[in-house]
């Protein structure tokens, strides 16, 4: 094994991944019998305890929640950036914090007879006047915290150390003096001790005795430190079998970026971006909530498939709203939407109209918007089995820019022309499932599509016949509500058909349409709701209907279609 590998010889990845208990692990591995144990152990740990016994408190000590976990550690880090001597951290340079034994040998005891092994797991020393003398004094961060306040001394085996931590086996195999020393020292701040030993026990044990998720982060930020990834895996499967809350979940996302073994946490962090994007999965009723979330917590509820939201267009606007409530800087702004954000939108599936408005935005980098645009708009004009393939692709990526969300209205791919008159010709395509929802009474409603200056949209129903005697499918176009402004459409609704897979039209009609009206054919294709959702449908192809519409404005001098 190589010193800077995070591996452990001996890991119970694979046994604790297939059968994990809180409480225990397989006896294989299993050495806390020698925990602490002269007969098993061929070293002495002697760990100091830095600072005044008054900062002795572990960090979870009075934290009742994550919450409070995380503003107890943020004082401990600012702290820390205001002492006036430098203290050696075990993360920045191990070395400096390890210290060869100077003191005398323990008597000369290779054994370490002289310590009473029946006794006492952790062995307090006295330490001498000036020291006593401060531990009344003021917590101090300054020259205070280089005082060794209170000393613990341990039995330890090198190989079991070595064995789940890069870290001890490098200390213990590299050659140098303090590799041949019998005694070993650490020095860590006094809230850490706690956490220290948690982690030494299960280093022997494989399980750890704090149930809490404050003293859980604690054990998993001192196994980062020291290297332990079991520990740290162990720690993390334990948070992600706890009830999260909003103020958990954004901490567990922070994770990776404050240790060095970011890897070992990552099922937490996607276990946290789970639950965020399922708890604002309907984002329109948490919208203040969500407002106030950090980038990091925005990433995550906006990279779900399933956010119940009207169309991408919506998501493009709330970024827009969210970047420029929390980002009130042009510049920082443009920075954080073109390597972020962007990556949030799935611009291929935004309507035509909104990806013009996306070119002329100034807090887009307009090279970055021109980019997005040109891509969204190449991925539109693919044939609909290259969109699948291409999404196909993408799918098992961090990237999911290419898959369709369950939007509340359905997107719609249109060609539009302008001569010899105002037309256009609109693409709807529903799933099988989507169908299938419907049944009794649903609706679902395409997203808004434009000819001659006015917004339509496309709608499917289950509904009954026109005798009430059977549910059967149905098909609406309806205009968006804007004024009094009334004009005559022709339209033809079509759909794919086995076995030709070619569009059969299915229902011509004109008609004179105002503000909020909505005109179709309660039975498109004349059968039953049954007959049209079986597996032998003719209008299912490969789990997907194919509807189209043509609309043209109507000109006086028209015949009635035919």
């Amino acid at each position: 094994m190589r010193g800077g590998e995070n591996t452990d010889l001996f890991d119970p990845k694979t046994q604790m991944d297939s059968d994990f208990s809180r409480h225990g692990s397989s006896s294989e591995g299993d050495f806390g019998f020698a925990f602490n144990d002269s007969n098993f152990s061929d070293r002495l740990l002697r760990i100091e305890i830095m600072g005044n016994p008054s900062d002795s408190r572990s960090d979870v000590e009075g934290c009742t929640s994550i919450a409070d976990w995380a503003r107890h550690r943020k004082r401990r880090r600012e702290d820390i950036k205001k002492e006036s001597v430098t203290i050696s951290d075990i993360v920045a340079c191990p070395e400096e914090q390890i210290l060869t034994d100077e003191q005398p040998d323990m008597d000369g005891c290779p054994g370490g007879d002289n310590l009473d092994d029946e006794g006492e797991a952790m062995i307090e020393e006295s330490l001498s006047g000036s020291d006593e003398e401060d531990t009344t004094s003021e917590p101090s961060w300054g020259m205070d915290c280089s005082k060794v306040v209170r000393v613990i001394e341990l039995h330890i085996s090198s190989p079991i150390l070595a064995a789940k931590s890069p870290f001890f086996y490098k200390l213990f195999s590299n050659g140098m003096r303090e590799s041949e020393q019998r005694h070993v020292t650490l020095r860590i701040n006094a809230s850490e001790e706690a956490a220290l030993m948690e982690l030494l026990n299960f280093m022997y044990s494989n399980v750890v005795s704090v149930a809490t998720a404050p003293a859980l982060l604690d054990v998993l930020m001192a196994a980062d430190k020291f290297e332990v990834a079991s520990c740290m895996r162990y720690c993390s499967r334990l948070l992600r079998n706890m009830p999260m809350t909003p103020e958990s979940a954004l901490l567990y996302l922070e994770l990776p970026s404050s240790v060095l073994m970011a890897k070992a946490v990552q099922p937490l962090t996607d276990a946290a971006k789970q639950f965020l994007a399922a708890r604002y999965k309907d984002i329109t009723k948490f919208q203040e909530e969500v407002m106030s979330l950090p980038l990091a917590g925005i990433e995550a509820t906006l990279s779900s498939d399933d956010l119940q939201i009207a169309s991408e267009d919506a998501v493009y606007d709330f970024i827009l709203k969210w970047a420029r409530a929390q980002y009130p800087s042009l510049e920082e702004r443009r920075e954080i939407l073109g390597s972020r954000l962007a990556l949030s939108i799935r611009f291929p599936f935004m309507t035509c109209r909104k990806l013009k408005k996306v070119l002329t935005c100034s807090d887009f980098d307009h090279e970055i918007a021109s980019k997005l645009v040109l891509e969204a708009l190449f991925f539109k004009a693919e044939a609909p089995h290259r969109q699948r393939s291409l999404a196909a692709e993408e799918s098992a990526s961090v990237n999911r820019r290419l898959i369709e969300r369950a939007y509340k209205y359905r997107p719609v791919k249109v060609v539009e022309f302008e001569l010899p008159r105002p037309q256009c010709v609109v693409y709807l395509d529903l799933k099988r499932e989507e169908c299938a929802g419907l049944f009794p009474s649903g609706r679902v409603y395409s997203q808004a599509f434009h000819l001659g200056g006015q917004g339509f949209f496309l709608s499917a129903h289950c509904n009954m016949d026109q005798q009430s005697s059977f549910h059967c499918f149905g098909l609406f176009l309806g205009m968006q509500e804007k004024g009094s402004v009334s004009f005559g459409v022709d339209y033809e609704f079509s759909a794919r058909s086995k076995p030709s897979e070619e569009f059969i039209s299915k229902y011509k009609g004109n008609y004179t349409f105002t503000g909020g009206k909505a005109v179709g054919y309660r039975n498109l294709f004349g059968i039953p709701w049954t007959s049209f959702i079986a597996e032998d449908s003719l209008y299912f192809i490969n789990g997907i209907l194919h509807l189209r519409a043509e609309l043209t404005i109507k000109r006086s001098t028209d015949p009635p279609p035919q």
